[in-house]
């Protein structure tokens, strides 16, 4: 039961409290399919690109979290500090933190996350780090264990909980645990005077020795040659770019320019182009951009397609322009270059300008065509020139321009669906509205939410696991998931599941599973196919970290406990089921971690004993039980790996109190006395 695709987040590159930087990558994000392999990866810049997938594997994908409630995995800890330079603050920090509790003051953006993570990987180790979800009272919460706890984004009334009280009796239980804490916040949240003394305003290290850590880590990993990085560091230590480090210093523009060095020394870009590429990306630059372009549907539209579909495929690109360029020339006004234009001699221009020509007036560029190993066929992705252009085009037009979310959302609903739209529209429209305001930043995501259609829900469920990410938004999404599990039209519960399906699952298990509990949950309903498979696809999306085994192999348990005819019955029916016989979910459906009995019965002996006498004792399952375990004990393989003797021999202990196990053992009995007896009821 091995952890399914991801990866980690890119070191020292995170953005607001934890947001993505751009030192965010995806390299080496591999996961097999049945034939060939599918890779999906940062190729340049935000780019996702997926070969030989099928259209049902591309929509399973979905980004590992950045922050998490429960331990991070060590393989993300030590790829966030990589790169990790060290603060003027860092000292400082490390002697309060003596003390069992920091409260580190940060501006978005400094790179106060990568800071904690490296003050608690220095005293735990990189698996000895858990993350908090933000509580409304921090006091009463006490650290389970000797670990390192960190808490990104306190909220305000969780800071206002800390008074002299509610912070002794906190530091008293980190204290008795040996634990310590490091909590992020806002430099703008007030907190009580009590915590004077346990604060420290973090300020982010030197730029240019950002930018130098990341060419020095290029060199070790083998992006860059020795003479490459030597050529690289020449570079960084020009005006042209320290002056633009001087302008731009947090942590995240110096890793955008450590990535430029390097296009620049490996493809032979220009120092001047890779500037060029890197002032592009602001919001300023954006903002200016679409002024330009304001009498311009065709530009307009382009630009939003290439926005809100970062690094898909040019055919992609150009049809959901075609779609939204109507809408944006229906605004009003002029709608330069929207129909045929006069050439000098009055002649009519009937073709227009071609597809390449549009991109290079709007600053963006055809990446090389993809291949891959059985590929169904190429590739090749649409991208702005600037690092981050896409992000600041679409905040800009997103939540700038009167009415263009609307029209946005319209041209989403009308376009042809193509794989990959779901992870890259979700994302992108995750990113604009954590920057949004008002009760309309979750409430216009509804309409996809309650679709009957799986690439729609799967696309809002992208929009809140990247909303989530930041937290100033997480009490509004887990309010919004709640509301929605418990609705009567199934569709939002779907999409309730299908975000507990992706990172949002990932980050916060006991909550997501809380979710699924929630919406199988209405009296008097019947298990209804897409509800089923989305509830069986967030499972199996849990169980790909092993984290979780034992909390979904729990409910497991507990569902099949629930009364028959119940969702939750049916739901613990058709996992059992599944995993007996074949795999869970079954290879037709959606899933991310297909498990088998065997595999739980290697990996979690206790458990599974536990889940194969509740489903030996419900009559629904007792069969697929009954023949799962014989296949197993029939496979030599299969026999050794599970320890099946031991295994048979715990559960026949039990067989006084399960009629069903009882039922099993003797019916095992009588076949290994007589073999010539049939093992059936």
């Amino acid at each position: 039961m091995s952890a399914a695709e991801g990866a980690p987040p890119g070191p020292d590159g995170d953005g607001p409290e934890g947001a993505p930087g751009p030192g965010d990558s995806y390299r080496d994000n591999q996961q097999r399919v049945g034939q060939g392999f599918a890779v999906m990866g940062g190729i340049a810049g935000d780019t996702n690109v997926f070969f030989g997938a099928s259209d049902e594997e591309v929509s399973n994908h979905f980004r590992k979290p950045r922050l998490r409630e429960g331990p991070y995995p060590a393989d993300d800890v030590r790829a966030r500090l990589r790169g990790f330079v060290e603060p003027p603050t860092h000292a400082r920090c490390r002697k309060v933190l003596d003390g069992h509790l920091l409260v580190l003051r940060t501006a978005s953006g400094t790179g106060a996350g990568t800071a904690a993570f490296a003050l608690l990987a220095e005293r735990y180790g990189a698996d000895g780090i858990t993350g908090l979800d933000s509580p409304d009272d921090l006091s009463r919460w006490r650290p389970k264990e000797r670990r390192g706890y960190l808490l990104q984004g306190l909220s305000p009334a969780a800071a206002a909980s800390l008074d002299e009280v509610g912070l002794t009796s906190l530091v008293s239980g980190l204290r008795g645990t040996g634990a310590h804490l490091v909590v992020t916040v806002r430099r703008e949240i007030p907190l009580p005077g009590a915590t004077a003394t346990r604060q420290v305003t973090h300020r982010p290290p030197p730029p240019a020795e950002v930018a130098r850590k990341h060419l020095r880590t290029m060199a070790d990993t083998g992006e860059l040659t020795a003479g490459q990085e030597a050529e690289a560091l020449r570079h960084l230590a020009q005006p042209d770019f320290a002056g633009h480090l001087d302008a731009h210093p947090l942590p995240g523009d110096a890793v955008a320019v450590a990535e430029g060095l390097r296009d620049l020394v490996v493809a032979g870009k220009s120092a001047a182009s890779v500037l060029d590429d890197l002032r592009t990306g602001s919001p300023a630059a954006a903002r200016e951009a679409l002024v330009e372009a304001r009498d311009r549907a065709d530009l307009v539209s382009l630009m939003a397609a290439i926005s809100l579909l970062p690094g898909q495929d040019r055919t992609v690109v150009e049809r959901f322009g075609a779609v939204l360029r109507p809408h944006v020339d229906g605004r009003g006004g002029p709608a330069g270059g929207a129909g045929p234009a006069e050439g000098a001699a009055g002649r009519c221009d009937v073709l227009g300008p071609a597809f390449e020509d549009r991109l290079a007036a709007v600053g963006a560029r055809l990446l090389p065509t993809r291949y891959g190993a059985a590929l169904r066929y190429p590739v090749q992705p649409v991208v702005f020139s600037g690092r981050h252009r896409s992000d600041a085009l679409l905040r800009s037009l997103w939540l700038e321009y009167e009415g263009m979310a609307e029209l946005l959302w319209k041209s989403l609903d009308e376009a042809p669906h193509h794989p990959g739209v779901e992870l890259a529209a979700g994302e992108a429209i995750g990113k604009v509205l954590a920057h949004a305001t008002g009760p309309d930043t979750l409430r216009q995501l509804h309409p996809f939410a309650a679709s009957d259609k799986r690439w729609r829900r799967r696309l809002v469920a992208n929009a809140l696991g990247e909303m989530v990410q930041h937290p100033a938004l997480t009490g509004a999404v887990r309010e919004q998931l709640r509301q929605w599990s418990g609705a009567a039209p199934v569709a939002l519960r779907c999409t309730v599941a299908e975000t507990c399906g992706g990172s949002y699952g990932l980050a916060r298990p006991a909550a997501a599973l809380r979710l699924l509990d929630t919406a199988l949950g209405r009296p008097g309903e019947k298990l209804e196919g897409p509800l089923r498979t989305a509830v069986s696809f967030a499972l199996s999306a849990l169980l790909s970290e092993d984290a979780n085994h034992a909390r979904v192999l729990d409910l497991l348990r507990e569902w099949q406990g629930a009364a028959p005819g119940t969702p939750r019955h049916g739901l613990a029916v058709h996992a059992v089921e599944s995993m007996s016989r074949g795999s869970f979910p079954a290879p037709n459906a959606p899933g991310v971690r297909r498990v088998r009995l065997a595999e739980v019965l290697a990996e979690h002996p206790e458990r599974a004993r536990g889940l194969v006498a509740a489903g030996l004792d419900d009559p629904a399952t007792h069969e697929s039980v009954a023949a799962g375990l014989l296949l197993i004990e029939g496979d030599a393989e299969l026999r050794r790996r599970t320890a099946f003797p031991r295994f048979l021999a715990a559960l026949a202990g039990t067989a006084q109190h399960h009629r069903g196990v009882r039922r099993f053992v003797l019916r095992h009995h009588r076949a290994r006395t007589a073999p010539t007896e049939r093992l059936a009821s």
